[in-house]
């Protein structure tokens, strides 16, 4: 699959069905989307094997003890895909980018609570790799969009019938990570819709414990499902990080504002001299200059905007590179 084209409502559909619950079986999507479960597993394997659809399974960084780094680097040409791929590599790392006319890298960072990234990552390897000229850190501090808030580009298509059908069921219990969910939560990473008896051979609990333990840490919003996918068969041929810098009695409004736009995928507060970050997802490069000059220019309190298109996705919110 290499264009929009090659995607059609019932793709679409799937794909939205999928982002409301990644472990939906084929069944119930089937019912709601008025297919056989036999089409909608057709459909699945398909997606998975020509456009890289996959279901991932992610621990809440807040919920799970872990922070959030985003970090920098400017790098010469000549070793930007060796440093970014080295970045890929690692376990700590997600949301690899490649930016900036291919001299930046963007890529965030998982620790403890508390620690910063430079004990692995800033100050032992960065500094031996010879043609990165500047590193930056930005804790990230609030989610306003993106995690378990699905892109609207890719989730627009079911009525909101349809949506309630595909909700998975919630249940108030007051569950906690321990390290005890550490293999359920890495293998949910790599396939979330890895079967119970795969996860029970994983975690070497029974079936029923595998399912019961799925939907506490759901109900607990520690664990949520996302979906993967290029973002260019939803017609988004242009993407943009934006790093804002946003006077701070205004920073909550403009973020609150910025996550209902539609060409937005990620919001977020860092810390740093720009204090708002945000993903653009735009349909070619004359509909992103539309959207800084017309909807995000509009919004008063940011003070400027640094735009940096991104060239490539090397690694998303699952361990495996694209």
């Amino acid at each position: 699959m290499q264009n929009q084209a090659m995607l059609d409502d019932l793709d679409h559909a799937l794909v939205h069905a999928l982002q409301i619950d990644g472990r939906a079986p084929f069944a119930r999507i089937g019912t709601v989307l008025g297919v056989s479960t036999q089409t909608v597993a057709r459909r699945y394997r398909r997606l998975r094997a020509e456009a890289g659809l996959r279901v991932v399974g992610l621990a809440a960084p807040h919920r799970a003890g872990q922070t959030q780094w985003l970090v920098r680097l400017t790098v010469v040409p000549a070793v930007a895909q060796r440093v970014a791929d080295a970045l890929v590599r690692r376990t700590d790392t997600t949301w690899v980018k490649l930016a900036g006319g291919g001299t930046e890298i963007c890529v965030i960072v998982q620790t403890a609570n508390g620690s910063a990234p430079e004990h692995g990552l800033l100050l032992n390897d960065i500094p031996r790799t010879t043609g990165i000229t500047a590193v930056s850190a930005h804790q990230l501090l609030h989610l306003y969009h993106g995690g378990p808030t699905a892109w609207q580009g890719r989730a627009e298509v079911l009525t909101d019938a349809q949506r309630r059908r595909l909700e998975p069921e919630t249940r108030a219990t007051p569950a906690q990570a321990t390290a005890a969910d550490e293999p359920l939560l890495t293998a949910l990473q790599r396939d979330g819709r890895l079967g119970q008896t795969g996860l029970a051979a994983v975690t070497g609990w029974s079936a029923a414990t595998v399912a019961r333990r799925i939907a506490d840490l759901r109900a607990a919003e520690i664990l949520y499902f996302d979906v993967e996918i290029d973002a260019r068969l939803f017609g988004a041929t242009t993407q943009a990080l934006l790093w804002m810098a946003v006077a701070p009695a205004d920073l909550d409004a403009v973020a609150t504002a910025l996550a209902t736009h539609r060409e937005l995928a990620v919001v977020a507060a860092t810390t740093g001299p720009t204090n708002l970050l945000a993903h653009a997802l735009c349909a070619d490069p004359p509909a992103l200059h539309r959207y800084l000059t017309h909807r995000l220019g509009a919004l008063p309190g940011i003070r400027s905007c640094e735009t940096a298109p991104v060239l490539r996705t090397l690694k998303a919110a699952s361990p495996l590179s694209r």
